[in-house]
């Protein structure tokens, strides 16, 4: 399993609901939290590393010794945003050291499954909501990048170009992660 970075297509689809919580989902949510420590994220969502279904995990403090912190999120909905929206700097393991700003709201109410089945409830503030809302927007098929102001655009630039340029390069190399090679570049692994 790989993180891949823009402008890799799997990071716009729209994942679709997970049927049933096997033991591949599992796995996968496993794998999922260890990379997203080895590349000391706070979160990464299922197209990130290709998976075309919805899931996300997240750990607020980023620190593997806290897994009391850990969310494994499955069919996660934002059933309330409130608060008003605040501008912050954020980031994405799928762009790595890009950071720009980005208008989210301060509180959010979240539905979501977990990996037992049970249906969850989480009301989070400042960074656990801005996580879950950069995570869910995965989700979507939506990036950071798309809520950027202007001006983040702009200043953003330059590394869009490099990410384009580089993963033309890999295309052409043929080094890209698998999956590309599906039609809509993403592996499916539910049954």
């Amino acid at each position: 399993m790989k993180i891949v970075n823009y402008p890799h297509p799997a990071l716009r689809v729209k994942a679709k609901p997970v049927a049933a919580i096997d033991a591949g989902v599992q796995k996968a949510a496993a794998e999922m939290l260890e990379l997203m420590y080895r590349h000391e994220g706070l979160g990464l969502a299922a197209p990130q590393v290709t998976l075309d279904y919805q899931m996300i995990v997240m750990n607020f403090a980023g620190d593997p010794d806290r897994e009391d912190l850990e969310v494994v999120a499955i069919n996660p909905v934002i059933a309330e945003k409130k608060g008003g929206l605040i501008n912050d700097r954020e980031g994405c393991l799928s762009f790595p050291g890009l950071y720009q700003n980005v208008r989210r709201y301060k509180t959010v109410v979240v539905k979501y499954f977990d990996l037992k089945g049970e249906e969850r409830e989480m009301v989070c503030h400042d960074l656990p909501a801005r996580v879950w809302q950069h995570e869910i927007d995965h989700l979507q098929g939506e990036l950071f990048i798309d809520r950027m102001g202007s001006l983040g655009l702009h200043r953003s630039q330059r590394d869009l170009d490099k990410y384009v340029a580089d993963f033309e390069k890999a295309k052409k190399k043929g080094d890209l992660p698998p999956g590309l090679e599906a039609a809509v570049g993403v592996r499916h692994v539910l049954s």
